[in-house]
Order: C-alpha cells, then sequence, then structure tokens
C-alpha cells in the first residue's frame, strides 16, 4: 500500500483543531523542526520521514505512538494505551496487542451479560404485570 501523506497532513490539522495546539506548541511539544512540521502539516514535501518523527508528533498531539504511522499506511490508528508493536517479527509486541485485544472482548462481554440480565429482569417484571392485568380482566365466579 503507498503512503498517504495527505491523510497524515489532515490527521495532524484536524487534532492541532481539537486541541487549539498552534504549529509553535506543537514543534515545541515534538522536538521536530520547523520546516518538517511545514512540510508534513502542509503536506508539500514527498521524502521519507523517520518513524521516531512520526511517534514524535503523535505523542506531541497526545495520540497513540503509532497513530499517525498507522493513517500513513492505511490502516486503523491504534487507541491510546493500546500496546506497540514493531513490526511482523515483534512476536512479545504482537502477543501484548492479542492480550489488550482479548481483555476488551472481555469486557464487552461483561458488558452485553449485565444487559442480558437486566433484559431478563424487565422481561419477568412485565409478565408478572401482563398476569395481574389478565387477572384484573377475568370475570369473578361467585
Amino acid at each position: 500500500m503507498s503512503e498517504d501523506w495527505a491523510a497524515v497532513a489532515r490527521a495532524i490539522n484536524q487534532r492541532m483543531a481539537e486541541l487549539g495546539l498552534s504549529q509553535r506548541e506543537l514543534i515545541a511539544r515534538s522536538q521536530v523542526s520547523k520546516a518538517t512540521v511545514r512540510e508534513i502539516q502542509h503536506n508539500t514535501a514527498y521524502r521519507r520521514r523517520s518513524d521516531r518523527t512520526l511517534e514524535a508528533l503523535s505523542l506531541a498531539l497526545d495520540l497513540h505512538p503509532g497513530h499517525l504511522s498507522a493513517v500513513l499506511a492505511g490502516r486503523r490508528p491504534p487507541e491510546p494505551g493500546e500496546p506497540i508493536t514493531r513490526g511482523d517479527d515483534d512476536i512479545p509486541g504482537r502477543l501484548a496487542v492479542i492480550e489488550h485485544q482479548l481483555r476488551e472482548i472481555t469486557d464487552r462481554l461483561r458488558e452485553m451479560s449485565a444487559v442480558n440480565e437486566r433484559l431478563d429482569e424487565i422481561s419477568a417484571s412485565v409478565e408478572t404485570m401482563l398476569d395481574r392485568v389478565s387477572n384484573d380482566r377475568e370475570p369473578r365466579r361467585r
């Protein structure tokens, strides 16, 4: 897949707007040169950048360290707190990602279980109410 520097520029500008961050503040936070920040932010120079440059900008924008690299590659950016992998050969990093994803799945299943329990309670209450209404409508025998 080709690199999408325009998407990186959009992501940087959008995040700067969200944070109310100026270019000067981004430069100070990231310790990336003004020329490099300007070129990336405005997508004016088409050259390979260091992964550390994108990582520094991501962190300066309060994003996951791999956020802008993922945007560049057209992948889903990781969420803050997600483990970092350093490539396909990074087995410990990949296992950490899998563990993180399993924890998220487990948390969602717990939430769904709680919702199902609440729905069961509501269903039982509705059945009880329907029984009462039905009993009140039946003619009484003397």
